[in-house]
């Protein structure tokens, strides 16, 4: 089959196909013919080893650990292991490889059965694989770690890009009153958002209201900031952004939240929730609660370009990588 593999850490020039073996399904996993793999942002960190703690895992000269990258997928079920009950070939599905062991920029990709669902009705392969990460991101951040209830005030700061797109539509479905923070060019392709904030002009933190619950995806603001924009009992999550914003999150908001009575966290990712929150998403979906919105399209033989491209930034939505007959 063919794989994007990278031997060495660097810029997308450092991507090359390559002819690998195809993956046997073991037991309790399936094969998954890949139609379309999207690309996160955890993956051209991933490539650099940016932070440079990536290389403490996926080894410190040379990636090991995960040499094909790639999370997100969806396509067709090739092939399924022994004790697999609930899925057979032909089956269309989603989901993300990330505890598999990655490598969705692949032909064919090999995932344990608790790690990926049926597609939901009416949705491309290129939408579908733009749902895993980003949506199981947003969906826990809501609904796990802000706990959002009907009424409240919520901002999504950083709303243009996939986790933020799918937070506003999500926070909007469990009832809130959603502001989202984002480019004017994202702007135009957002779904759901009672108020739209461009950053480069409109200032959230004079709002004279407040906020029950801030989600930062991405924003160069201090904790400080956030901490005076929310409400009394208010609750700040941080699900991405730039090293600097994430190790903020980490490490000093805690401290810049203590004793003021609201609440400051960063998002860890609950895998084991993953076969669930696919379906709880398809189900969002098949409701008309969630849409998928795309940037770009790329064909697999230009993933160099793509990868660029998504570094770049400023996104409004979700870039695909598209296999076989998805192209």
């Amino acid at each position: 089959m063919r794989a994007i593999v990278h031997s060495r850490y660097g810029s997308p020039d450092v991507l090359e196909t390559r002819e690998l073996p195809t993956p046997e399904p073991r037991a309790g996993e399936v094969l998954v013919r890949v139609r379309a793999a999207s690309i996160n942002a955890a993956d051209y960190r991933l490539m650099r080893a940016d932070p440079w703690l990536v290389r403490l895992e996926n080894g410190l000269f040379a990636p090991k650990k995960w040499p094909v990258l790639g999370s997100d997928f969806a396509g067709e079920v090739a092939a399924v292991g022994d004790c697999v009950a609930d899925f057979q070939v032909g089956d269309r599905v989603f989901g993300d490889a990330f505890r598999d062991g990655r490598g969705t920029f692949a032909e064919h990709v090999r995932v344990g059965v608790g790690s990926l669902a049926r597609m939901p009705e009416g949705l491309s392969f290129d939408e579908a694989a733009a749902l895993p990460l980003a949506g199981t991101t947003a969906l826990q951040a809501l609904r796990d770690g802000s706990a959002v209830r009907p009424g409240e005030r919520v901002l999504i700061h950083g709303a243009g890009g996939g986790v933020g797109g799918f937070a506003v539509q999500l926070a909007k479905a469990y009832g809130a009153h959603v502001t989202a923070v984002c480019s004017a060019k994202s702007a135009s392709r957002l779904v759901g958002a009672d108020v739209i904030l461009d950053y480069a002009r409109e200032d959230f933190a004079t709002d004279p209201e407040g906020f029950d619950v801030i989600v930062v995806v991405n924003g160069r603001r201090s904790p400080s900031t956030y901490k005076r924009a929310l409400r009394a009992g208010g609750r700040l999550v941080v699900v991405g952004g730039t090293n600097r914003q994430i190790f903020e999150g980490l490490l000093l908001a805690p401290l810049v939240f203590l004793f003021s009575g609201k609440r400051a966290r960063t998002l860890h990712l609950d895998s084991a929730r993953q076969a669930a929150d696919l379906r709880e998403l398809a189900e969002h979906v098949r409701t008309g609660a969630l849409r998928v919105c795309l940037d770009r399209r790329f064909r697999f033989e230009d993933t160099i370009e793509a990868m660029r491209y998504v570094e770049r930034g400023h996104l409004s939505g979700k870039v695909v990588l598209q296999l076989g007959s998805a192209a």
